[in-house]
């Protein structure tokens, strides 16, 4: 498979990456971890403008997915490491083409959030690194998920009339992998702590309880839930422990019981980027590390030979996060390479294809 990179900006501390759709086109959006700028990009890379210049600490992005006018969610004021007791989950929107911000709700230490769906109602997961700290680095305190029903009408929100949360999982030291993902008809996220991993299902109908589950007593940093072999049943991917180096793969076995079924040799210190999507309907997951080498590789399963591989994307840049779309039939990465503050697309293909 032939790569070409791109570099489209640098943004110092870039750090949160997503797709946001506006004026009936697609658009790539990258955002300072730092007190920097959040700017969007058409498809092929291209700046087009920047919706906000601060005050940054941004984690996460994703796009509000009700009503007729573009509102984007974020977290804002978590600094790197921990300093985050003002963080706050924010949301745009634009007026006379001007982007303005509110306050959705006040979360000290939110780090990752995202939308899942059950029959119908879509609500906010929220999930907080801890819940208080006397000083950088103190975990006594542990984080918690949250959750809310997401209104039809985001704009009546502010910081004085906040929307509510509620706490569904608690006692969770080191609160910091956070996916998405999709069961037929519905979806739940699945959290990565030190306690070990767990699955958060939204309920079937508003009064019932969440259904949260500790599904691998393994510390995960970072983590995925992909079927990587296509045999129809997922595999767990983890990065551990906290900010750790090691790349490891989980497993169902007979008893319905995850046990590890790879582990990546070479180890990958502060591993933090992860995604998983399909490249020409193969599974593929993109790790990317921040110190050591800083690697950026792919891994996927060898069909034939029975046995997970990998493939070097880029090394050298210490990627943050990282996002794979589709443009034009072909599969690109973006890539927050917060290290060298250099905002990248891969594009991935063969030799005619990419020219």
């Amino acid at each position: 498979m032939k790569i070409v990179k791109k570099v489209i900006d640098h943004i110092e501390k870039c750090y949160a990456v997503t797709e946001f759709e506006y004026d009936g086109k697609r658009h790539l959006l990258c955002c300072a971890e730092g007190k920097g700028p959040c700017r969007a990009y058409d498809l092929q890379g291209n700046p087009e403008e920047t919706l906000w210049n601060g005050p940054g600490g941004v984690m996460t992005l994703a796009q509000f997915p009700e009503g007729d006018e573009p509102v984007l969610l974020a977290t804002q004021g978590f600094f790197s490491p921990d300093d985050a007791s003002d963080a706050e989950l924010v949301y745009y929107y634009r007026r006379n083409e001007r982007w303005h911000c509110k306050t959705l709700c006040r979360l000290p230490f939110l780090h990752r959030f995202g939308i899942v769906c059950s029959r119908g109602k879509k609500y906010i997961v929220a999930a907080t690194l801890k819940s208080a700290n006397a000083f950088s680095g103190d975990w006594t305190c542990p984080g918690r998920v949250w959750a809310a029903e997401l209104p039809e009408n985001i704009l009546q929100y502010d910081s004085g009339h906040p929307l509510k949360f509620q706490p569904v999982l608690n006692g969770l030291y080191k609160n910091h992998g956070f996916s998405i993902n999709r069961d037929e008809e519905n979806s739940y996220a699945v959290i990565g702590t030190e306690n070990g991993v767990y699955t958060v299902y939204p309920p079937k109908d508003p009064k019932e309880q969440w259904k949260c589950k500790l599904i691998l007593k393994e510390p995960a940093s970072d983590v995925l839930y992909r079927d990587l072999d296509h045999d129809g049943e997922k595999e767990l991917i983890i990065l551990s422990p906290f900010h750790g180096e090691n790349i490891r793969i989980f497993k169902k076995n007979e008893k319905n019981e995850f046990v590890q079924v790879y582990e990546r040799e070479k180890k990958m210190p502060f591993s933090h980027a992860i995604w998983g999507d399909a490249i020409d309907g193969h599974e593929h997951v993109f790790i990317g590390g921040r110190e050591g080498d800083r690697e950026l590789i792919a891994l996927y399963y060898d069909m034939e030979k029975e046995e997970y591989k990998e493939f070097r994307v880029d090394a050298g840049t210490g990627a943050a996060n990282c996002m794979l779309f589709q443009v034009d039939g072909q599969s690109r990465l973006i890539c927050a390479n917060r290290e060298t503050d250099e905002v990248a697309v891969y594009s991935f293909g063969s030799d005619d294809s990419l020219g």
